[in-house]
């Protein structure tokens, strides 16, 4: 996403070659096409205004370097303000509790939380050489059941059943019962989505994280949603206090929106990315 900003930038910036100083009036059209660039990579409007904000706070009256241009100088602060707004290092799942290490995996349907599930399964199966245990709260839909013992014999993780008469929280209440017996270490459940946010949602998978007290609460977001992305990071957020992000399907026709929008709504780090078929990177 930087290279199409820097891309729009050039023509602007050529104007200020020669210059010392960047100042309101010879950067003010370069602001524009930031503005411009995040609009277009469907960033959410109020986080596209508060990131120009801080880029012109830190490049009105900032000395050029003797080895910099205006433009170089104006480009570094775009830079170093995107980095800082997406975290300067990767954050990593929190294993750090008592076994099992409950994660729950929140999100709307269709954002591929259950592919996710699996692969992250497999990366911490593969990675961290943890056993784990899969569980789906899903009640809404069979074929979702299904698909995660699929994925779980495919991943070489623990599947524990679940039928569509049961009570999410006391689906989840069992499966870390048998997570303990078993001695799995990790247990990943997997919850029910909607097409958008509802009370009834939100309800049901508040009661799951108090039940469940997981070490990390992962929502998982479509990274093709752009900014509306952002409106349910917040519901979400609020709702379950996340402990991180998961943008799936990025090797999609993805803009980058939905990772800058999340990533400023929630202040969570982006955990992973999902790239393919086979674990999130």
């Amino acid at each position: 996403m930087f290279e199409s900003l820097t891309e729009r930038l050039s023509k602007t910036l050529k104007t200020l070659r020669g210059q010392g100083r960047l100042t309101e009036n010879n950067i003010k059209e370069a602001l524009r096409e930031v503005r411009m660039a995040l609009l277009e990579a469907d960033v959410a409007l109020p986080v596209v205004r508060e990131f120009v904000e801080q880029v012109r706070q830190r490049a009105v009256g900032q000395e050029v370097l003797n080895s910099l241009t205006p433009g170089q100088a104006l480009i570094k602060v775009v830079r170093d303000e995107l980095t800082q707004l997406m975290g300067e290092q990767c954050d990593e799942i929190n294993l750090n509790a008592p076994a099992p290490v409950v994660i729950l995996m929140a999100g709307l349907q269709g954002s591929g939380k259950t592919t996710t599930v699996a692969k992250l399964a497999r990366w911490l199966i593969e990675r961290k050489k943890k056993t784990v245990m899969v569980v789906s709260c899903d009640i809404y839909r069979p074929a979702a059941i299904k698909q995660l013992e699929t994925l779980a014999a495919e991943v070489g993780a623990q599947f524990f059943p679940s039928e569509t008469n049961q009570k999410p929280v006391d689906i989840a209440t069992n499966a870390i019962s048998q997570a303990r017996r078993e001695f799995a270490e990790v247990l990943l459940i997997d919850t029910a989505g909607r097409l958008h946010v509802d009370d009834y949602m939100m309800a049901e998978i508040k009661a799951l994280h108090a039940v469940t007290q997981p070490t990390e609460t992962l929502f998982i977001v479509d990274s093709m949603t752009g900014q509306d992305a952002a409106n349910t990071a917040k519901a979400f957020n609020d709702a379950l206090s996340l402990t991180g992000v998961i943008l799936t399907k990025t090797d999609g026709d993805a803009r980058g929106g939905a990772a800058l929008s999340v990533r400023h709504i929630t202040g969570k780090p982006i955990k992973f990315i999902g790239i393919g078929k086979k674990r999130p990177h």
